[in-house]
């Protein structure tokens, strides 16, 4: 056969791949995203708006003046009171999601600057053991509510809790919910003034007490916000659910809250609003 005009090789070429980690999908729309688009939008989809997990550490160096937070109470542990057990021992769950995080619990606490405005703090994180409150979260955001009165600061709780009250802690977690209440309404008869922030999600035992009591309640868009899930509802009861049934846009128009914030004004607005309702 002839190879005339033919040029041959013995280099085989080798398809190159896209690296790992560059793309991600939204869990919205599910376009296929740059990262780096995402993240310089603060991990809100370009395509839909859909805001995606933000971790709490992500979260404070968004909303606070550069290097003026200072974390509080990171001493306390939890002593696993039930000696609770179930696929694992709940002190090595605890300890796997403190190495996955890079966090001691939960909930992270502290005071700083927003926009040179002084206040307390809190977040829980929903990749913590789904941001579910035990005592130490409790104790935390109890103590926090607290040095907020004693030093008269506005304070702010940021929801990201998917998990409730902790199972694996037992009636010492449901006492959690009165704690921090109790704490809140002694803030509100000193004449302290609290933001409540929902962000996706904010179900059980944290949507049932603090999540719920703020002065002005702000959550960001398409968050899930509720008690039990829509799908345990339908499950258990049957029934068919209204349209949106449990997103921040559905409490929005039932004036379950007060408004929804787009992440990149979160910080301008929680200032805002220090300064019209903060006496």
């Amino acid at each position: 056969m002839s190879t005339a005009g033919v040029i041959q090789s013995s280099k085989t070429s080798v398809k190159r791949g896209v690296p790992a980690g560059l793309w991600v999908r939204c869990p919205g729309c599910q376009a296929t995203v740059f990262r780096k688009e995402a993240e310089r939008l603060m991990n809100v989809c370009p395509e839909c708006g859909n805001h995606w997990y933000v971790s709490a550490r992500k979260r404070i160096e968004q909303i606070f003046d550069p290097g003026t937070f200072e974390e509080l109470f990171t001493n306390l542990r939890t002593a696993d009171p039930l000696h609770f057990s179930d696929r694992k021992p709940y002190l090595e769950r605890i300890r796997a999601d403190q190495i996955s995080t890079g966090l001691q619990e939960a909930a992270v606490t502290g005071i700083g600057n927003v926009h040179a405005r002084k206040i307390a703090f809190g977040i829980t994180d929903s990749h913590f053991i789904m941001g579910s409150m035990g005592a130490v979260v409790g104790e935390k955001l109890a103590r926090l509510t607290e040095k907020a009165s004693a030093e008269r600061l506005p304070l702010v709780i940021m929801s990201g809790s998917g998990g409730g009250a902790r199972m694996h802690e037992g009636i010492l977690s449901l006492m959690q919910m009165a704690k921090v209440s109790a704490a809140l309404q002694r803030h509100h008869l000193s004449g302290g003034f609290y933001i409540s922030v929902m962000t996706n999600p904010t179900m059980g035992g944290v949507a049932a007490s603090f999540a719920m009591l703020g002065d002005v309640i702000f959550a960001e868009p398409q968050a899930l916000i509720g008690f039990a899930g829509p799908r345990t509802i339908q499950a258990t009861l049957r029934l068919e659910l209204p349209k949106g049934f449990q997103t921040s846009e559905f409490l929005l128009e039932h004036g379950y809250i007060d408004r929804i914030i787009h992440r990149k004004d979160l910080n301008n607005e929680i200032a805002k609003a220090v300064d019209y309702c903060s006496g």
